[in-house]
């Protein structure tokens, strides 16, 4: 009898370790997709930020916001993730500040 109590009580330790440490992992992966998708956010806010920057100094250089994101790209060396962020870029006239949107791509 004393034999299989203390089976009963070990085998109560293992499932209780294992639970612990299937709860722990979970947590764990919980907090690593809870930072990626802040970190994502951060990409954008930043690449949007960047492309502002790079049209200001379009404008100040040649006089004239740019016409697309791609004009952007080849002169002014932006670098658009297009698997990652959506970019709309929608000026109005060349003399008006472009309207600009970056959004985390829906997969």
């Amino acid at each position: 009898m004393k034999r299989w109590k203390q089976t009963v009580k070990e085998l109560y330790g293992y499932v209780l370790s294992v639970v612990v440490f299937v709860c722990v992992l979970a947590l764990f992966v919980t907090g690593i997709l809870f930072f990626s998708k802040k970190a994502d956010a951060r990409g954008a806010d930043t690449l949007r930020d960047a492309i502002r920057r790079a049209s200001v100094q379009c404008y100040a250089i040649e006089g004239r916001y740019p016409p697309s994101v791609d004009y952007l790209e080849e002169n002014y060396g932006i670098l658009i993730d297009r698997d990652k962020y959506d970019v709309f870029y929608s000026g109005f006239a060349s003399n008006f500040m472009p309207d600009i949107t970056v959004n985390l791509h829906e997969q």
